[in-house]
């Protein structure tokens, strides 16, 4: 079992070997932490730090097993381009939106992908061109009750799973990652947002709310690790739709900020709280 620095650090490496002095002089990069991975095994210096097999062995039980995209709203907001198109398949720059998200997951490692479709569910066939790969799941009751619907239907496929809502535009596909330590909730930190809102102690989400100053507006983009796939799974009302009702408060989930100008993928401790800040991110929600 490795810890939170423990994993962040053999991430990191995993991506691509760096030079000794690189990880020394980082300042998120703690040497002491680094130490315990040379003598463990699952770090080797040799002209150049790299991670060994045994390091991507203690990788292997935080792997993402799936993603899970939930695709089926409307969209109304985009009337009268809805009508006829789903959101996530609208084009922005020549590309789906739900595109620049399955490539991010895909380039990430992630190899099995559900889409979770509602809302003129045919449409989305013609991502099987490019992505064969794809399961399909449909929600015929989407117009009833949305994405609380859709994450009753996925109840059973949680574990280790990320889920995305598909109205992102993804700028920095870097968020996307193999591997994931724990249950998150993605949010950016914002000096004022009049959207939904995740409250936090720490980086623990104990509320959530519309509107805030100096608060963390919410993404869209979650994982659930075995243990709380498995609590979540027990109850018949299980969504993954913070705006709507509050069933993770007191789930110990962790809420990941996006930090603009963040330089690198850490994990920083600050006295008991471990923040994970995620570098140079834009999202948009459509």
């Amino acid at each position: 079992m490795i810890d939170l620095n423990q994993f962040e650090i053999l991430c990191s490496v995993h991506d691509g070997a760096v030079a000794y002095t690189t990880v020394k002089e980082n300042p998120y990069f703690v040497e002491k932490t680094f130490n315990e991975l040379l003598l463990m095994g699952l770090l080797v210096n040799e002209e150049m730090v790299q991670i060994t097999q045994k390091g991507i062995e203690a990788l292997e039980p935080y792997r993402v097993k799936r993603a899970i995209f939930l695709v089926c709203g409307f969209g109304s907001r985009l009337v009268p381009v809805t009508l006829s198109t789903p959101k996530p398949l609208i084009q922005v720059n020549g590309n789906r939106l739900i595109d620049r998200l399955i490539d991010a997951v895909i380039d990430a490692g992630i190899e099995e992908v559900v889409i979770v479709r509602g809302y003129l569910k045919d449409s989305f066939e013609a991502l099987r061109v490019k992505y064969p790969q794809i399961r399909f799941i449909d929600n015929d009751g989407y117009n009833k009750a949305n994405n609380i619907s859709s994450a009753y239907l996925i109840r059973d496929i949680l574990d280790n799973a990320l889920v995305l809502e598909s109205d992102l535009l993804l700028y920095n596909s870097k968020i996307i990652r193999k591997y994931e330590y724990r249950s998150m909730y993605m949010g950016i930190p914002m000096a004022e947002s009049d959207d939904w809102i995740l409250e936090t102690e720490g980086d623990l989400i104990v509320d959530i709310g519309i509107t805030g100053t100096n608060t963390n507006q919410m993404v869209g983009i979650s994982y659930w690790n075995q243990d709380d796939a498995k609590t979540l799974s027990k109850t018949s009302n299980v969504h993954l739709n913070l705006k709507m009702e509050s069933n993770y408060i007191g789930m110990k989930l962790h809420c990941v900020i996006i930090a603009k100008n963040t330089r690198y993928i850490c994990a920083k401790l600050h006295s008991k709280i471990l923040l994970k800040l995620i570098h140079l991110l834009e999202v948009v929600r459509n």
